[in-house]
């Protein structure tokens, strides 16, 4: 397995090979908002959590720096996210970056963590130091964009006030953020009447106090259908 790559603002590098990879679940602060998201979800058949916020574990190898996302149809998408990764012991080595949680739609009706293991966890090349940004963390923002017929269009748009924050799974599940551990932060909710089924993803998270922005971006790439 490859390790992973992150670019620091001050020139150096970390490198992190993932042997833990969580995607958190339904994980916005306002749980009253994610009991009618997961009533909502319940109509399109997609199944509730036992408890919220969740936690799913992925395959490590999925965690992933790439430019292109090869899926099996066209039911498959995006969610922006924070990824906190554990490059080591120190406080200093927890890093935040920005990541894209690539989904099977089709799949998530049978089982939400068989859909987050059918696709990637995109991550940004680049992060910051979370102690860094921690003491004005909810100012932050998180958008995404998705392209099709070479248009671009906004699709997620939310500070990261919205989402339970990295310290609270620092706090509520120390036992599992070991080094070599990266967590997806769960999603912020999407802009009405935008098709989510797209050819090209891009997610940014940017900090306006420090005016700097991590990215990603990538194709979705359809592969050819099976034979037999």
């Amino acid at each position: 397995m490859s390790p992973l790559v992150f670019a620091l603002p001050d020139g150096s590098e970390a490198t992190v090979t993932v042997t833990r990879l969580l995607n958190a679940g339904y994980a916005g602060r306002a749980q009253d908002e994610v009991a009618a998201h997961i009533a909502e979800l319940a109509e399109l058949g997609v199944p509730a959590p036992s408890v919220t916020p969740a936690l799913y574990p992925v395959a490590p190898y999925l965690a992933a720096q790439v430019d292109g996302v090869p899926v099996q149809h066209g039911r498959t998408s995006g969610e922006a996210e924070w990824a906190l990764v554990v490059a080591g012991e120190a406080p200093e080595d927890l890093l935040l970056t920005v990541a894209c949680d690539h989904t099977d739609r089709d799949l998530e009706v049978h089982g939400v963590a068989w859909s987050k293991n059918a696709g990637p966890d995109v991550l940004g090349r680049r992060a910051w130091r979370l102690v860094d940004v921690e003491d004005h963390l909810d100012e932050l923002r998180l958008r995404a964009w998705v392209t099709d017929d070479g248009v671009e269009t906004l699709i997620q748009d939310s500070p990261l006030a919205a989402l339970l924050s990295p310290r609270h799974w620092l706090e509520n599940a120390a036992d599992l953020l070991v080094p070599g551990t990266v967590l997806l932060s769960g999603t912020v909710a999407m802009l009405p009447g935008v098709d989510q089924f797209a050819a090209r993803w891009r997610v940014e998270l940017t900090d306006p106090v420090r005016g700097e922005t991590v990215d990603l971006s990538y194709a979705v790439e359809r592969m050819p259908e099976p034979i037999g």
